[in-house]
């Protein structure tokens, strides 16, 4: 991926762009899309850097919690109570990766992440 220079101040809100995808594991519904949707709203004019992974961000967010309602769903036939773990730990572990790739100035793509936001 590509490694570019950004300022501290931006840096620090393209990690909050990822890392706010964490504010649904303290009880808040869908929290896990609206943190970075919100820090994204907010910073996405002031950096190029900020925009990218913002949007990467929320559609990954989003795309995530449609895996889950849909390993929910699939509980009714038994498959869900293994696919809701993996969902789970895969959304974790990656945007973790994505944090670590974007504090070293990469801009990452998260895999399985549905384009909403272009």
């Amino acid at each position: 991926m590509e490694k570019k220079t950004i300022d501290s101040d931006a840096k620090n809100w393209v990690l909050l762009c990822h890392l706010a995808s964490f504010a649904g594991a303290f009880g808040m519904p869908v929290g896990n899309v609206i943190g970075p949707l919100v820090v994204w709203l907010i910073k996405k004019d002031e950096s190029e850097q900020i925009d990218y992974h913002g949007k990467e961000s929320v559609n990954f967010q989003i795309s995530i919690t449609i895996y889950m309602l849909i390993s929910i769903a699939l509980c009714f036939l038994f498959v869900g109570f293994a696919l809701v773990p993996i969902v789970l730990m895969f959304g974790t572990v990656v945007t973790i990766i994505a944090t670590v790739k974007a504090n070293e100035g990469e801009r990452y793509r998260y895999p399985l992440s549905i384009r909403f936001l272009r």
